[in-house]
């Protein structure tokens, strides 16, 4: 049985991409080694494969994706590793002189435009230094994978094979759940909820917050993890907005999609601050697809196409809070427009889900079993 590396940078307990390739792998006939991260607040996780989560001192900053690849180096070079798959542009390094030296297969995932993230933008000698990682380790692989269309027309223009779209759709969403929730959540109130582990500046969750200024009996329901989390909890008190925005940690993806499906609306509002953004198609999407929900979102490319081609939503013409609250109070109150959203989902469920996603994936895999 080929054994197959699975890299990638984060924790592990919330990348349904990365779990459900491993699935995949799995059900193709491969040995699967999945190595990510371990932090201070990282749920557990139980596969049926196998997991290495590297600890670190340091977590974040240039210093430590430079540690990541040595450690990870380190710790592949001597096991007998048949296939190398990296997740992302930060694990590409370690895999790509792996992969040279041992003369075995690489695969990329790249679940975004790397060198376009925001965090990127306005450090020139970071972003030349991933461009430069990008170059040395185009060359050397063997099956490019990423997101959607736009970014793949992106990467087309540095790397001249071909690039395969598999996007974040998720399974089909099961009514069996073992998970309890907090059903008082959703008791006499039209609830939006505003998921991921990417809590981040310029996602549009400040606007959101806001928003609740200008609405009654509606709540605002965020879950997951980022860096504004904090800020946006303070801003929630100053506002006098806590009996309207309520925050849940990360939890498990089914405890997740398990509050998902009890609320009215998901709401999607990034921002085109950067070139990855405004081309991002976020995991949420799908999330609320799946969970049979209509969908508020801001004028993204990709995921507006999604939402017009179904008829899933409205695409919100602005950031500003007060046209967010009219944006969801229309949608409350417009019943019929409202059931026709939802009906629209359950088409869109049936089609965009990991079924019908993964014969992609398999299709790559094929050929190296």
């Amino acid at each position: 049985m080929k054994l197959v590396s699975v890299s990638v940078i984060n924790d592990l307990s919330t990348d349904q991409r990365v779990a459900r390739t491993c699935s995949v792998l799995q059900n193709q006939g491969f040995e699967v080694l999945l190595i990510g991260r371990k932090l201070k607040n990282s749920l557990s996780i139980e596969r049926d494969y196998k997991i290495k989560r590297l600890k670190f001192a340091v977590n974040k900053g240039f210093v430590f994706y430079f540690c990541y690849n040595f450690r990870l180096f380190w710790y592949l070079l001597f096991k007998k590793v048949d296939i190398f798959f990296a997740n992302d542009l930060d694990t590409l390094l370690a895999n790509g002189i792996l992969a040279r030296i041992k003369r075995k297969p690489l695969i990329y995932d790249s679940h975004e435009f790397f060198v376009g993230v925001p965090e990127l933008q306005d450090y020139p000698f970071k972003k030349a230094v991933w461009r430069w990682v990008e170059k040395i380790n185009f060359g050397r692989i063997n099956d490019f994978i990423t997101v959607n269309d736009s970014i793949a027309e992106l990467y087309k223009k540095q790397y001249k094979g071909e690039i395969n779209v598999v996007r974040n759709v998720p399974q089909i969403l099961s009514n069996n759940n073992s998970f309890e929730i907090d059903k008082t959540i959703f008791q006499d109130k039209f609830v939006v909820v505003m998921q991921g582990a990417g809590i981040n500046v310029n996602r549009g969750y400040e606007e959101a917050v806001l928003s609740m200024q200008y609405l009654e009996n509606i709540l605002l329901l965020i879950i997951g993890s980022g860096d504004v989390i904090d800020a946006l909890k303070e801003m929630s008190k100053t506002h006098n907005l806590e009996s309207k925005v309520k925050f849940l940690d990360k939890m498990p993806y089914p405890q997740m999609m398990a509050y998902t499906r009890n609320a009215n609306v998901g709401m999607s509002l990034d921002k085109a601050t950067s070139i990855n953004y405004e081309l991002s198609l976020p995991n949420k999407l799908f999330d609320y697809i799946q969970a049979q929900i209509p969908i508020i979102s801001t004028d993204i490319k990709e995921v507006a196409k999604i939402i017009n081609q179904y008829n899933i939503g409205i695409i919100v013409p602005n950031h500003e809070p007060k046209q967010i609250a009219q944006t969801i109070d229309e949608l409350r109150n417009n019943e019929e427009r409202y059931n026709l959203y939802k009906s629209n989902t359950q088409k869109a469920a049936q089609e965009l889900n990991w079924d019908n996603e993964k014969k992609v994936l398999e299709k790559i895999l094929k050929k190296y079993a």
